[in-house]
């Protein structure tokens, strides 16, 4: 054998000896990333525990130009305003209070999780009388509560107001709202909230959408990477991780891998109709079985058009009106029945209502029929 032989032989057989191994590791990562993949988990589910807290308080806007509260039209606001002085060492029991430039108002705002005593959040301010303006007011120091009555940030600063009003004798202008106002972290965060992400042994992800096909390919995502038994759906919109051994600790690292992991949501078939303004929204898994439409409207349009009626020259005659009326009957003949086939799509649906000129009225009735002969594959939702 000359040597380009024996080099040959030697290659082909260190090239069985790893071609299994090779296509083992292609299948493996082939098998791992879904080929319709298109979410990531991080944007389906909420983990447990990291959550937000609505914020409210009661406070006193000052600095306003003559358009605050009528303070015999808002008592609360006198009220406060009494107390507010009070307390600065101020009597002003028994006087009659005239002032214009105090609004009392509701000041919210939001806690995020994990908030540090110290940090700043934003606060939104409304006004709860009848004030016509918080341009250029200065919310004064209001403490801000919890669902618990506690208190949890402290607001106070000048508000921005995007709205403005005008008005004069003949006329008047608006534009936005000119009584809500907003401080840009414009509240002091005073409490924390006590909880422990770092200890935990067990994390629960809350789908926002519950759906049992979700959850699943949820686990079976999560069970891909760390390993079999990590992740169990236990309901529609519960997905149970166990945090590995080695893992503990470290449950922001975890959480980082988690997050970024996709999978394909899956939806039900449902029909989504607003009444109000007339908006349908389907979802690309509604079916039709076989059904035939017709949709026609009686329209009976009557013309009133009355002639006036003169007698001859000379004639010994009177004028009078004499009634012209038209009648036209539309009885929409040229709109045809329409067929639909089992298992029609989405797409084909819209498309056959179309043709027949249909507008979003008559095909919500057209949808609710459909519905209620049975043949529509899905679930309809009326807000």
């Amino acid at each position: 054998m000359t040597p380009s032989t024996l080099a040959n032989i030697a290659a082909g057989a260190l090239l069985r000896t790893l071609l299994p191994g090779f296509m083992v590791v292609v299948m493996a990562v082939t098998g791992s990333t879904p080929a319709l993949a298109n979410s990531r988990i991080k944007d389906i589910v909420d983990v447990e525990g990291v959550r937000e807290n609505m914020l409210i308080g009661y406070g006193l806007v000052v600095g306003l130009n003559g358009t605050g509260d009528s303070l015999n039209n808002s008592p609360f606001t006198e009220q406060s305003l009494i107390g507010m002085l009070e307390r600065m060492g101020v009597n002003t029991r028994g006087q009659s209070m005239k002032t214009k430039n105090v609004a009392a108002v509701m000041v919210t705002g939001t806690l995020p999780a994990f908030a540090a005593q110290g940090s700043k959040i934003d606060a939104s301010v409304s006004a709860l009388g009848d004030a016509k303006s918080l341009l250029g007011g200065t919310l004064l120091v209001t403490p801000m509560l919890g669902a618990d009555g506690e208190v949890y940030s402290v607001a106070q600063g000048p508000l921005a107001v995007s709205g403005f009003s005008a008005a004069g004798q003949g006329a008047s202008v608006t534009r936005g709202v000119p009584t809500s106002g907003r401080i840009s972290a414009g509240a002091i965060v005073e409490r924390e909230i006590e909880f422990s992400l770092a200890e935990l042994p067990v994390l629960r992800l809350s789908l926002r959408n519950p759906d049992f096909t979700t959850a699943q390919r949820v686990a079976q995502a999560i069970n891909g990477v760390f390993g079999a038994n990590t992740a169990r759906a236990t309901d529609p919109s519960s997905v149970i991780v166990t945090v590995p051994q080695i893992r503990r600790g470290d449950i922001v690292g975890l959480m980082t891998e988690i997050e970024q992991l996709r999978v394909t949501p899956d939806q039900p078939a449902r029909v989504v109709i607003d009444e109000k303004s007339g908006v349908i929204v389907m979802g690309e898994n509604v079916r039709i079985s076989t059904v035939a439409i017709a949709q026609g409207n009686l329209t009976i349009r009557i013309t009133e058009n009355p002639q006036v009626s003169q007698p001859n020259p000379l004639a010994n005659g009177q004028t009078v009106v004499t009634p012209q009326t038209t009648i036209q009957v539309d009885e929409q003949s040229n709109n045809r029945l329409a067929i639909m086939s089992n298992g029609v799509s989405l797409q084909e649906l819209v498309e056959s209502l179309n043709a027949l000129g249909i507008g979003p009225r008559d095909m919500i009735s057209i949808l609710q029929s459909i519905k209620a002969a049975g043949a529509l594959q899905a679930e309809i939702e009326v807000m």
